[in-house]
């Protein structure tokens, strides 16, 4: 079985980027790989702070491991959005591929002393855990967007530069970055988020030489994510749009049964609702993975 790295390496090569989804329970992780394993697409799923905290973080390592070891199939876990370093502790500790330490809304300065601090620390323990960092400030929530979060970087000034990149990068040895490029975590209801800037994902990835993870991806027209992985994104975030067809899939399965108790006789419209997302946007990302 080929590591995450590998598997990273192999999209670049063949110019796609691998689809990255946020699960909080058992419904949501049965949809996506269903979705991967039929398309034979490589997936990475995701745990959030706050979902890790629900699902468990040693339960998820070991879903993701079990169902990569029986099915011989490269699906791998990321401990996204981890803010602190207990928390970074216990994903490493449970056998996490990769995670994503995000300073990104403290000053430059900080956000370069303390992702250097997570990448030693995660190296030492195990130096084929990958760790990305987050640079610039694109929003915290994955929700239904009224307006723009506040302290988002949207203005081109407040972007993440080619330069800025370049030194964080080789200040804090990290194996991946996701750059503020004008993406937004959340989507806006009935309305696309606003366009990214390709040129600065270009000349991000060209100068800092390490995969980009677009995050923030629900929302984002079917174009720019063409445009950007063409640019240099390796991986890409969806997870709003994982939620919304989780709670239309549930409200789905309670109307065609008004009277059924029985969780799984329910949720099989949930999977639905998620597996066809899933399964459209590994296809845009992945067209020419075989």
């Amino acid at each position: 079985m080929k590591s995450l790295i590998e598997i990273i390496r192999e999209a670049e090569s063949k110019r796609t980027a691998i689809g990255h989804f946020n699960i909080s329970d058992l419904v949501a992780l049965k949809a996506i790989f269903s979705a991967a394993y039929g398309l034979k697409k490589p997936v990475i799923i995701g745990t959030s702070e706050g979902e890790g905290d629900f699902i468990g973080r040693k339960q998820a390592a070991a879903l993701i491991k079990s169902l990569r070891e029986e099915h011989d199939f490269p699906i791998f876990i990321n401990a996204d959005h981890t803010h602190s370093f207990e928390k970074v502790k216990e994903a490493v500790s449970v056998g996490y591929d990769a995670i994503l330490f995000d300073a990104g809304k403290l000053d430059f300065e900080n956000n370069v002393k303390e992702t250097k601090q997570v990448v030693e620390y995660v190296k030492s323990k195990n130096p084929s855990i990958l760790v990305e960092g987050e640079l610039g400030y694109i929003g915290s929530s994955s929700k239904i967007l009224k307006e723009i979060p506040e302290g988002a970087a949207i203005k081109p000034e407040d972007l993440t530069s080619p330069e800025e990149a370049l030194y964080f990068i080789k200040e804090t040895g990290i194996d991946m970055l996701a750059p503020a490029v004008g993406n937004l975590h959340g989507m806006f209801k009935g309305a696309a988020n606003p366009n990214i800037d390709i040129g600065r994902i270009q000349n991000i990835r060209t100068s800092g030489g390490i995969p980009l993870v677009l995050h923030g991806g629900s929302g984002i027209v079917d174009s720019d994510f063409v445009l950007a992985i063409e640019a240099g994104i390796s991986i890409i975030h969806i997870n709003t749009e994982i939620r919304l067809a989780w709670r239309q899939g549930v409200e789905r399965g309670l109307n065609q049964n008004p009277e059924e108790i029985t969780p799984y006789k329910i949720l099989p419209e949930v999977v639905r609702s998620i597996e066809e997302i899933v399964s459209k946007r590994l296809n845009l990302f992945s067209k020419n993975w075989s």
